[in-house]
């Protein structure tokens, strides 16, 4: 059995782990001005990163067209048994809806099964890199596509910014809640629940955020795989997945990046944890 599985760059899969495990990553569109740029193809993120803090445009950022994920079932569904897509929240992008049309639009004869993760970033990636280990042992289709679905209802998110400037940037909130966030000088938290951005916290201190995104893997232990995101912060990235293996045990964390998709919005200096809780035992 040949199953293959898509995801797009929202995901933020680390790309040699990707290529790895055989996904295929459709990638977002970032803007900055008139420059139009393929994340993670014509843009790394210490390129994203720099255009940011440093350049005069703020990016702006499109989901991949209908007939870019048209081209990639079409390419990868050749003689395969059937293609797993996995996308982001359809809630807070319309890529899952680009993604669902250029399934209909495939002309090929394997079943597609297009998956809303109602998560973002390493939540999804992730239940992503849990359906390329099943291809990988060779699992079927539909096999695949129930892990999936239960890997999806045991996602979760969580991030921690530095500042709320990128959000009031990005329109997100109004300046009048960015005024007060600088004058309270707290640490917004946010993570998804029901497919939907909520905030989660409001932490006077990074340090005291940090330690909100340990409680957080806690309450969701014992967890089946863990990722530590971060925009520009590598080695605390570290330190924070070091400290986590130790709490949970297992494997060693993924460490990713957020990609122009959060990064605009979470800005420099976020850092997040994504997990999958463990099945619970009946």
């Amino acid at each position: 059995m040949t199953v293959r599985v898509v995801t797009d760059s929202l995901a933020d899969l680390p790309p040699g782990l990707a290529k790895e495990m055989g996904i295929e990553v459709v990638p977002l569109y970032v803007r900055f001005g008139d420059e139009e740029f393929k994340d993670g193809v014509t843009l790394s993120p210490d390129q994203f990163y720099e255009r940011l803090t440093e350049g005069k445009d703020f990016p702006k950022t499109a989901v991949p067209a209908i007939g870019e994920f048209t081209e990639v079932y079409e390419r990868v569904g050749k003689g395969a048994d059937g293609i797993v897509s996995i996308h982001i929240s359809s809630k807070v992008s319309g890529t899952f809806n680009s993604a669902q049309q250029g399934a209909k639009e495939a002309k090929v004869e394997c079943p597609i099964e297009v998956v809303d993760s109602l998560q973002a970033s390493m939540a999804i990636g992730l239940i992503v890199l849990a359906a390329a280990r099943a291809a990988k042992r060779g699992d079927g289709f539909e096999e695949m596509v129930k892990l999936v679905q239960g890997s999806v209802s045991r996602a979760h998110c969580l991030t921690l910014m530095d500042t709320l400037e990128y959000l009031e940037k990005g329109g997100r909130i109004g300046k009048a809640a960015a005024l007060l966030g600088s004058l309270l000088s707290f640490k917004p938290m946010v993570g998804l629940r029901d497919g939907e951005v909520h905030s989660f916290d409001k932490p006077r201190t990074r340090a005291k955020g940090i330690a909100k995104l340990k409680e957080f893997v806690e309450q969701h232990s014992p967890v089946e795989a863990i990722c530590v995101m971060h925009a520009t912060a590598p080695e605390e990235a570290q330190r924070l997945c070091e400290e986590l293996q130790a709490m949970v045990g297992g494997d060693t964390p993924v460490i990713s990046r957020y990609g122009p998709g959060l990064g605009t919005y979470v800005g420099p200096g976020g850092l997040g944890v994504g997990l999958i809780e463990a099945p619970k035992k009946s």
